[in-house]
């Protein structure tokens, strides 16, 4: 199978390059809707019609939801039938962290083996990879699993309108496979949590000169809490926090009444997470005429390394063996949607995207040969995943 692959690199980068360059930005409905309509032809062209399909607006609601300044994409689950029982869910975002007018400065280039342009990383090249992988499957006569596709236009915003559909989509999987794109080529078995948290504190105002004990400062009693706050990481835990914005006053010479900030926390156990929900309920004002007020939560779940996704991985790395590659696995710090099907209990294996370097930076580009490779492990996973009970 990968050399079959092999023989067809023109048309798989024929297919990337019409895929990266159209832009396809998280915030940008109009040219979401325009990639996802590209991509209804490019899946009919290249792997023919699913037996089952639903396009739902983003939302899950009806109306596209506008909030908090975006707009999110729309989602698509295709169903295509296979050998046994419980489908395997293919889970794979379109949208981009590149505004709208990135590609004029910087267009799909090749040069040799190296592909960049916006998105080809993370992580346009990995759909590519898939649709080629069941090609392949296909031209060789071999089954596959049943199949069920999920592709969402809000994954690089934390999927707020596509986590429920996930959810949906990944309950009656036997497994969920990622095209994300790789660590170094490594396989990712385990993902932290990731949690948002705004704090809001409110103080009273005063004269910094003449009336300073009237008043209670909102800067003191944020900058505290900051202290306790990155007191709360635990490297050896997997936990980080980052108090990455902060801001408040209205004057050298007044007591501040307000300020805020704006945490980021990495868990990589559930354990952790309560443990960092504990503390951040327990906040409490130096000055009893202040006040706390924390808001937000767990963007994503963890993903931990359990039973089933570690015989996931030596199933792959029984499949890369046989093509001469050493497979790794690691886990990572960054979240993805495959948090959200690993907190139902389903074994998940995450970046069977491309092989490159460079996720959300102007240096982002895949080896081609690269995605030859990833593709012919992904047909063989899923011929692998067919035999299984």
């Amino acid at each position: 199978m990968r050399a079959w692959i092999g023989g067809h690199r023109a048309d798989m980068l024929a297919d990337l390059a019409a895929y990266v360059s159209l832009e396809t930005p998280s915030n940008d409905k109009a040219l979401l809707d325009a990639g996802l309509d590209w991509l209804d032809g490019y899946l009919a062209a290249r792997l023919g019609p699913p037996a089952a399909t639903r396009r739902i607006e983003g939302g899950g609601r009806g109306d596209i939801r506008r909030g908090d300044g975006g707009v999110y994409g729309d989602v698509r689950i295709n169903d295509y039938p296979g050998v046994g029982g419980a489908p395997i869910l293919l889970l794979a975002h379109y949208d981009t962290v590149w505004p709208a007018g990135t590609l004029a400065s910087w267009p799909f280039t090749l040069d040799g083996d190296r592909a960049t342009g916006p998105g080809v990383f993370d992580m346009k090249a990995g759909l590519v990879q898939l649709v080629w992988a069941l090609r392949a499957l296909e031209a060789a006569g071999l089954p596959r699993p049943p199949l069920r596709l999920l592709l969402n236009g809000d994954e690089e915003i934390g999927s707020p309108a596509s986590r429920p559909l996930i959810e949906e989509a990944a309950r009656d999987a036997a497994a969920v496979l990622v095209f994300e794109a790789s660590a170094d080529g490594a396989l990712k078995t385990a993902r932290k949590g990731v949690g948002i948290f705004h704090l809001t504190f409110t103080g009273v105002e005063a004269h910094a000169g003449l009336e300073p004990a009237k008043g209670a400062s909102a800067i003191d009693e944020l900058a505290r809490a900051v202290r306790r706050l990155h007191d709360l990481a635990d490297p050896g835990a997997g936990t980080t926090v980052n108090v990455g914005v902060v801001s408040g006053g209205t004057g050298s010479n007044v007591v501040a009444g307000a300020a805020r900030a704006e945490v980021d926390v990495r868990v990589a156990s559930q354990a952790e997470a309560g443990r960092v929900d504990a503390a951040l309920a327990g906040l409490r004002p130096h000055d009893p005429r202040a006040s706390i007020e924390v808001r937000g939560g767990w963007n994503r779940p963890v993903m931990e390394r359990g039973p089933g996704t570690a015989r996931l991985f030596a199933l792959a790395r029984e499949v890369a063996l046989e093509m001469g590659v050493d497979l790794r696995e690691c886990s990572v710090g960054g979240a993805s949607d495959g948090n959200f099907a690993a907190a139902l209990g389903l074994p998940v294996l995450d970046g069977l995207g491309a092989v490159g370097a460079g996720a959300h930076a102007r240096h982002e580009h895949i080896s081609v040969d690269g995605m030859i490779e990833r593709a012919a492990l992904t047909a063989g996973l899923l011929r692998t995943l067919a035999s299984q009970p």
